[in-house]
């Protein structure tokens, strides 16, 4: 549904929300909203504070008192219990402040001392204040507060180093980019974050892709993303995400939560967890139906989260299973010169659809082992399977067979060694065509079935080491998967609004070459000879195992400073395997191997202020979809694979990191502030880079030599009473540092529209698609106890296009969005809410590339509805969007 139809509707429900809230005020003008409680405790509400938390957040995490009917009182043996860490410094009290940030609308205690894994794997945790690095955390209360049902937009509204890209063209598909490195859900796009669920490795066993359309926001207990650990293995070039989820012992109580809203978005969720004595068990299901802000953006999102979990003096122990099964429309960039004539939503060439299933079972333990050293690990087995349909405009042209006048038409296609051939069907049968149709629209399809298991064990020491506190850390991994993979290309025709139907055959492996210049001359004599078609189907198998031994030990030199060492040793195994019998020397088994060192220390100035500083190293080994697809020309429909290829360097990264992070309390004032402010600067050797095709679809990669991306980091956040606020600014300087030669056929300084056409990079060059500066803020009020409302402001200043890396086209324009939330507490259990995102309807593009538009006119797929003269397209950010829902709690 429009908007501008349905906008009225749920404005109409705020005002309903302030009229409700508007009555409590004078309810509630009597009522100390100072929060003054005595020094170090938490403070007590009044009676008509109601005890359900704001607008994103009906739920309570460890503070909460569970009924005593599900949960037994803990063992009091300090030593014996898991949780407990004897011989690290307890944290400090904090205030006893309302909380916006935890969502609450009565008088909590502020949010303590951080702490943060050195380690994907539980146990291996230090206060915030000893990482020698860049670290940024989320919390549940805050993925409620902004009301959002994907992981990555939570991360780009409070980490100031994440912007959000977008290749696909849905809500559930866009990329992280942090610093200038990409964690992304398509293949083909470089990925630069290790990320971890519960401590399990997610990045998928085929093109370390991560899809975060299978977490369900609700069951997310905390993510941490941190930059310059070699610990996180391989992909950590950029840094690691590590997302932990909820279970029976830190959530207690069901919660569901109803939401309807613009483009019929239809979304339900519901959370239970419960305590049993020494057993706990936790369950989320979400289910999203929308029908997407562009032609054929459709999604269908049902995803869950389930544990189980027990718990003894000296172990603890989680079973946890994670299902999607998801089918989204992406219907990808589409011609500005489109957007602007016919109207945002207008697609191009589709359909594009992806279909993602997954299967993740995990086991997670903990046991002390003494009263010093923990023991803790993981073991998982995960089933992933996508199915990705892409419509196109075709290379193949319809051409007479035999001379210009003949009446039987088939389908020419020139591969780029300059064979002209006539395509075949799977058959080995000619494809014929209708006569008189102008060109070709190709539906290309690609499946990915994949299954990978795997496993870390770790050991951590906290025993002093010279009477200082020490901790050490020592641990192994291995991941192993198997993936099979297929692609195909269908012939078909073009239908209005840029629609490919299919129906003309799928091109077979060979086609009979042509005696003649079939491009040139627009027929073709056939040959008695045949070739291999560069669109022709793929089937292949690759494997890889990823093994990994690391280490890190914090050290308390003094009082005020910690050092910290560390480092990993990764190994990659890869093998591809071509199944067709077509492409024997695709064949290999490449390793890859590596060292990478940790060093940094953080010292205390003052109370509350620090200073840290480190550099470490990463690496990223080539995936095979890289690996198979290095020879451009031999280019690939991604993500497939045509033939051997050179074999590509594995990425390594050398970052430096310093700065300052700093805290304070007052107790007095019920206030509290933490900020940071960081400096960060990242060198890769021998980056992968996507090299753009003449051949629609398809593309190559290649080493790009040096690249750099630093910058500058800026965080505040501040609690007081029933105000909470945070701004943010992240400034990357993201630039190539080698001389390049890079084909882009589709650039707009290409004005003969050569296949060949080549542009020249050097050193200073910006990356494309990162957006130097970046400025965050929000703010969060209640405006009684019942009543809050918030606002945040996400800001980025422009990027260049993909096809552009030679810095001569202007880019991709800025853009600045506020987005609004209000909620309303019914009773004690029910509340409503609403949110508006995109207030001021603002458009513009978060992805940017180019077209072949001489071609597009050529073939005839606008069947007359437009002549295309600009070769941009984008990726339209969604317009102004608004929800309202209903929650429902009960302890």
């Amino acid at each position: 549904m429009n908007l501008r139809v349905y906008a009225p509707v749920v404005a109409v429900a705020v005002i309903a929300v302030g009229g409700i809230a508007g009555s409590a005020i004078a309810q509630d003008a009597g009522t100390n909203n100072s929060g003054s409680a005595p020094a170090g405790t938490q403070a007590t509400p009044t009676p008509n504070v109601s005890k359900l938390p704001e607008v994103q957040v009906i739920q309570q995490h460890k503070k909460a008192k569970p009924k005593p009917t599900k949960q037994a009182r803990r063992p009091k043996k300090a030593p014996a219990t898991v949780a407990a860490e004897p011989t690290a410094p307890p944290p400090q009290p904090t205030p006893a402040i309302e909380s916006s940030v935890e969502g609450t609308s009565h008088y909590e205690t502020a949010p303590g001392p951080a702490e943060v894994k050195m380690s994907p794997i539980d146990g291996s945790e230090i206060p915030i204040d000893k990482v020698p690095g860049g670290v940024s955390t989320v919390s549940s209360s805050e993925l409620a507060r902004s009301g959002t049902e994907y992981v990555p937009d939570a991360l780009a509204s409070y980490v100031p180093g994440v912007i959000l890209s977008d290749l696909q063209g849905n809500v559930f598909q866009t990329n992280v980019d942090y610093r200038g490195f990409n964690s992304s859900p398509v293949d083909g796009v470089p990925q630069g974050l290790a990320v971890y669920q519960n401590g399990v490795r997610i990045n998928e066993a085929f093109g370390d892709t991560v899809n975060y359309d299978f977490l369900p926001t609700v069951a997310i207990e905390s993510m941490t993303i941190m930059s310059g650990n070699p610990v996180y293995g391989l992909n950590a070039i950029g840094g690691a995400l590590s997302i932990d989820m909820k279970n029976g012992f830190t959530y207690q109580g069901l919660e569901t939560d109803a939401r309807f809203g613009s483009f019929g978005r239809e979304q339900g969720s519901i959370q239970d967890g419960m305590r049993f004595g020494n057993w706990a068990t936790y369950i989320a299901l979400e289910d999203i139906r929308d029908n997407g802000y562009r032609d054929f953006g459709a999604s269908d999102i049902r995803r869950m989260y389930a544990d189980l979990g027990v718990r003894g003096d000296d172990s603890e122990f989680h079973l946890n299973f994670t299902g999607a099964n998801n089918s989204v429309g992406v219907a990808a960039a589409s011609p500005l010169q489109l957007l602007d004539e016919q109207g945002w939503d207008k697609t191009f060439s589709t359909p594009q659809t992806t279909t993602n299933q997954v299967e993740m079972v995990s086991l997670n333990g903990k046991v002390r082992a003494s009263d010093t050293v923990d023991l803790s690990g993981v073991a998982y087995y995960r089933h992933f399977n996508q199915q990705h349909v892409d419509g196109n405009i075709s290379d193949a042209t319809p051409c007479p067979i035999g001379s210009p006048g003949s009446t039987e038409t088939g389908a020419c296609f020139d591969n780029l060694d300059g064979t002209s051939i006539l395509l075949h069907d799977t058959n080995g049968n000619l494809i014929t065509l209708p006569n008189g149709i102008s060109g070709l629209g190709e539906i290309d399809r690609t499946s990915v079935d994949s299954n990978s298991f795997g496993g870390s064990v770790q050991a951590v020491e906290k025993a002093p080491l010279l009477n200082h506190h020490n901790q050490f850390l020592v641990g192994a991994s291995i991941d192993h998967g198997e993936v099979s993979f297929q692609s195909s290309a269908e012939l078909g025709f073009f239908q209005p609004r840029f629609v490919v139907s299919g129906g003309a055959g799928f091109v077979g492996p060979l086609g009979t070459v042509c005696t003649n210049d079939a491009d040139d001359d627009g027929f073709c004599i056939p040959g008695a000879g045949t070739a291999l078609s560069d669109i022709r189907p793929v089937d292949i198998s690759t494997t890889n195992t990823y093994y990994g031994a690391f280490f890190s030990d914090t050290f308390d030199a003094t009082d005020q400073l910690a050092i910290t060492v560390g480092g990993r040793y990764n190994i990659a195994d890869l093998t591809i395997h071509d199944e067709t019998g077509l492409a024997p020397d695709l064949n290999g088994s490449p390793t890859y191997s590596r060292f990478n060192p940790q060093v940094g220390a953080t010292y205390q100035l003052f109370d509350g202020i620090s200073l840290y500083g480190g550099y470490s190293e990463a690496n990223r080994a080539p995936v095979a979809a890289e690996l198979a697809c290095a020879d451009p020309n031999q280019p690939c429909l991604l993500p497939s694979f045509l033939t051997s290829d050179p074999p590509l360097k594995q990425v390594v990264s050398h970052t430096w990191e310093a700065g300052f992070r700093g805290e304070d309390t007052n107790i007095l004032s019920h206030e509290k502030i933490s900020w940071s402010l960081g400096y960060f600067r990242t060198e890769n050797d021998d980056d992968i880079t996507d090299v753009a095709s003449s051949i629609i679809g398809r593309s190559s990669f290649a080493n790009a030599g040096e690249t750099l991306r630093q910058g500058l980091e800026a965080q505040v956040n501040y609690w007081s009473g029933r105000l909470f606020a945070y701004a943010s600014y992240n400034f990357v300087d993201a630039t190539f540092q080698s001389d390049l030669t890079l084909p882009s056929p589709n650039n707009p300084l290409n004005v003969n529209g050569d296949d060949d056409f080549t542009i020249s990079v050097h050193p200073g060059d910006r990356l494309p698609g990162v957006p130097a500066h970046k400025f965050k803020a929000g703010v969060d009020y209640g405006l009684t106890s019942r009543w809050r409302v918030g606002a945040d402001l996400i800001a980025a200043t422009n990027q260049i296009y993909f096809g552009d890396e030679s810095n001569q086209n202007a880019p991709l324009g800025g853009y600045a969005k506020i987005n609004l939330h209000t909620s309303y507490d019914l009773t004690d259990n029910i509340q409503i809410y609403g949110l508006l995102d995109n207030l001021f309807d603002e458009h513009y593009g978060i992805y940017g590339t180019y077209f072949d538009y001489m071609d597009t006119n050529d073939s005839g797929a606008s069947l007359g509805s437009i002549t295309f003269t600009d070769p941009r397209t984008i990726i339209p950010a969604p317009p102004i969007t608004a929800y309202g829902g209903i929650k429902v709690r009960f302890n």
